[in-house]
């Protein structure tokens, strides 16, 4: 017996860890940079910690009045009814619950490209069928309402990503209300803000609030430096928020997440350093590096470096892990993520090394 046919599903590709590469290379992990996953350079939040040891004896308690707690917190923190707040196992386990509320067999989701790989993924576990539209490295990645539009024919979602990953790009809340205007009444409007808090732009969460067909993806991943506890939610349309107990997997959100969750979203001086660290580095990077890079609003930037593949094998030998970005349809790039300010800096040097070493007539 074999599973159905899964052929046309292109499985997730991650940054590189620390523990396969130093294993590897045959040295220490302490030695490497790690900048391939956009993971927060400065860890979690001192506050999530301490909330993950004070409620570690109750891991034996499913998780329900930590679930409850921390959607009234986001619920407060964006002054949305706490039905709109759809708290899952990372904002990957929020597209999950969008595609069981929104899409039936044959369906079609609209989806960016390059873009992250898990729209479409979660879109075919669904059953439904993927389109996708363009975004152009040629004028730096720029998201328009009528790029979007262009590609339109009726999909039942559309995904919009502001901060675009792999590029940093943002999309306006003028461009969001366009689409959502443009679109027929069936659409949902997904706009994922995985990297919100690093943007110089507002968050688009107040047009979930006053419209029936937005919702909004964020995570604890990033900013809050979460990446390891899986722990995300979506802000969606007032009107969809008795379908979430439909189609949440059962206390999907742990207990230690849920806490460190918690704790993290009133760790204010955590966030605004995390923050404020990506933001020089971004700009560390697009100044001092020697290649091509492109105007960035998340925690990462994206350099055209030539072959991507190469400059990732070659910089890994030199200690820094970043991110070939051959899989999102970029062969000619690679995307670094920001570290600590002392980190970033090592690895600039060193990546400009490798540039050097790989220019043509470059001697060996």
């Amino acid at each position: 017996m074999d599973p159905r046919d899964l052929s046309h599903h292109s499985p997730y590709v991650p940054g590189r860890g620390v523990e396969e590469v130093a294993r590897e290379l045959g040295i220490d992990r302490s030695e490497l940079i790690k900048l391939s996953s956009n993971e927060n350079p400065h860890g979690p939040s001192p506050a999530a910690v301490e909330a993950i040891h004070e409620h570690a004896e109750r891991v034996n308690v499913y998780p329900k009045s930590s679930h409850t707690d921390l959607t009234a917190r986001i619920a407060e923190k964006w002054d949305v009814g706490a039905e709109q707040v759809w708290v899952s196992p990372g904002a990957d386990g929020s597209i999950d619950y969008l595609s069981r509320a929104a899409l039936e067999p044959d369906d079609r989701v609209l989806v960016p490209d390059p873009g992250f790989a898990y729209y479409a993924m979660s879109a075919r576990y669904h059953h439904a069928a993927v389109e996708t539209y363009p975004l152009s490295i040629e004028d730096g990645f720029t998201q328009t309402a009528e790029d979007v539009l262009s590609a339109y024919g009726g999909e039942r979602v559309v995904y919009l990503t502001s901060p675009h990953n792999p590029s940093g790009s943002v999309i306006s809340h003028e461009a969001i209300r366009t689409v959502a205007d443009a679109t027929a009444e069936s659409t949902l409007v997904v706009v994922d803000e995985a990297y919100g808090e690093f943007a110089e732009v507002e968050s688009a969460i107040p047009l979930a609030d006053e419209r029936d067909d937005v919702a909004v993806l964020r995570t604890f991943s990033k900013a809050y430096g979460l990446a390891g506890l899986r722990i995300g939610y979506s802000v969606v349309p007032e009107g969809w928020g008795e379908a979430y107990a439909r189609v949440n997997t059962p206390f999907a959100a742990s207990e230690l997440a849920c806490r460190a969750a918690l704790a993290a979203l009133d760790d204010e001086a955590h966030v605004r350093e995390s923050v404020d660290t990506a933001r020089w580095a971004r700009s560390y990077i697009a100044d001092e590096l020697d290649a091509e890079t492109f105007d960035s609003d998340g925690n990462f930037v994206l350099a055209r470096v030539g072959d991507g593949a190469a400059v990732a094998e070659a910089a890994q030998e030199r200690g820094v892990i970043i991110r070939d970005c051959g899989s999102f349809g970029l062969p000619e790039c690679v995307r670094i993520s920001t570290g600590t300010r002392e980190e970033t800096r090592e690895a600039v040097d060193r990546l400009n090394t490798v540039l050097a070493a790989l220019e043509p007539g470059a001697e060996a």
